[in-house]
């Protein structure tokens, strides 16, 4: 069986960044040409800190679409600063920027400032005039005219207007579709030596999607510092100042076992705390980030300790189904290492049963001191999440589990456990059968978890037991 020509990936692109000051509607924007709600919209000016990316399609094209924090002048130490150069370095890998001005409130010296910036970049640079509904807003559009950035469209990102003519004009300035070359050179080598071939080629080409992994955790634990560790670049915005991180933000990385699809989320503090309608916001996204991945990272501060909030944490990513690896980050700042992480298994152990066996990583997020270990061990408790146990294996296990214990009596009647089999991975879960299985006590059902973790090597991921009872006809009111 021949090979298709392979699609471009995500890293073979063309880039479009959306760029502009603060509160013009670059997030609106980019949600509506995404085609989801994405990127987080509030009418307040400075949302979005981080870039954020998502792939989409403009008239057939497949693009790499990239929202950016405001433009300002600031200091280059201060949050301000930080956050504008982000956004210059996303306009640096800029096939095609489009630069967002707000024609209700007319030109600005920011954005004449910036327009002179984008003209020395070297970059082609698309002028939006957003927020031009009706004809009013067309014709206040023309000012931008003044900026020397070519002919403004005027568009209306929060009512849809003008998109179809943004995305026809996106498609028309991006650079050439380069050809897929065909493997071997020439069409007709693809089709040698097809029989010997047929079976490898099928594995090949099997969809291989990228492990999905979510950084959680309290603010200022450093969930973005460990991302920018482990990118080996400063893509996420970092500094002394809790709470930086107000959306969740997905990137792409390798490792030698392949690709991983990495999310930074904002950190969640106790719902007591949580007030401001943007703060909210920003829990939600990092909640359903945390409900989308198959790993979650959960740093904490090990200068500071197990804290309650990341124990709850830890419980909701448990019943999520989610395997979970306990990241300590500021190691490098504990004083007593030995009495710190023994503090910190004794609380894991006591409040967290139900995960027991959880794998610990210490690093320095900063430093990057051991943020090598976290990737192979993120590695293996993906592994164990996905982990199937034979069915003759399960039962061998569960007739010498009775044997050491049989099940309690209830209500004076002894249980007649029968068998169990795997139903699914992702986390393992077990369904057990027998005559009115369901009504086992709890202490039971963790003894038969305990035990399947020890016995089949389920270290941390959850385990879901299920039980289904049978029905006996000569009971009463039956048959």
């Amino acid at each position: 069986m021949a090979k298709l020509p392979s699609v471009p990936t995500g890293d073979d692109l063309p880039v479009v960044v959306i760029a502009g000051r603060p509160n013009v509607g670059k997030s609106t924007l980019f949600n509506r040409l995404v085609g989801r709600r994405q990127a987080l919209v509030a009418d307040t000016p400075g949302v979005t800190r981080d870039r954020k990316e998502a792939e989409t399609v403009m008239r057939g094209r497949r693009v790499r679409l990239v929202d950016t924090a405001g433009l300002e002048e600031a200091a280059a130490d201060t949050l301000y600063g930080r956050m504008r150069a982000s956004s210059e370095s996303a306009v640096a890998q800029a096939d095609l920027v489009l630069f967002c001005i707000d024609t209700r409130a007319g030109i600005t010296p920011a954005d004449e400032h910036f327009a002179a910036w984008l003209r020395r970049q070297g970059r082609p640079v698309l002028l939006i005039a957003n927020k031009a509904e009706g004809r009013q807003g067309a014709a206040a559009a023309m000012e931008a005219f003044a900026l020397g950035l070519g002919t403004p469209l005027a568009i209306s990102a929060e009512h849809g207007e003008g998109l179809s003519d943004l995305m026809g004009e996106i498609a028309d300035r991006l650079p050439p579709q380069a050809p897929v070359p065909v493997a071997g050179g020439m069409a007709d080598a693809a089709f040698e030596d097809d029989d010997a071939e047929a079976g490898e080629a099928e594995e090949d080409d099997r969809p291989v999607g990228p492990l999905r992994l979510a950084i959680v955790g309290r603010p200022n634990a450093g969930k973005s510092t460990l991302l920018n560790r482990l990118l080996g670049e400063e893509r996420m915005i970092t500094g002394p100042e809790p709470g930086l991180t107000r959306d969740s933000v997905t990137v792409l990385l390798h490792d030698e076992h392949g690709p991983i699809q990495l999310v930074d989320t904002a950190g969640l503090r106790r719902r007591a705390r949580i007030e401001e309608s943007l703060e909210k916001m920003s829990v939600s996204a990092t909640i359903e980030a945390l409900k989308m991945a198959e790993v979650v990272v959960l740093t904490l501060d090990a200068t500071l300790g197990v804290h309650e909030q990341d124990l709850q944490i830890a419980r909701l990513i448990e019943r999520e189904g989610r395997c979970c690896v306990l990241a300590l980050n500021k190691w490098d700042a504990v004083e007593d290492r030995i009495a710190t992480r023994q503090a910190i298994s004794d609380r894991i152990e006591t409040s967290l049963a139900q995960m027991r066996g959880i794998p610990v990583v210490s690093f320095s997020a900063l430093t990057g001191a051991g943020v090598n270990k976290l990737l192979p061990v993120v590695r293996r408790a993906h592994a164990t999440w996905n982990k199937r146990v034979p069915t003759g294996a399960l039962n061998r296990w569960f007739e010498a589990m009775l044997e050491r214990h049989s099940p309690p009596l209830v209500s004076g009647r002894r249980l007649k456990l029968r068998y169990m089999t795997q139903a699914k991975a992702r986390p393992p879960t077990f369904i057990l059968f027998g005559t009115r299985a369901e009504q086992l006590p709890e202490d039971y059902q963790r003894y038969l978890v305990n035990g399947l973790r020890e016995t089949f090597d389920l270290p941390g991921t959850p385990i879901r037991l299920l039980l289904r009872g049978t029905k006996n006809p000569y009971a009463e009111g039956q048959g």
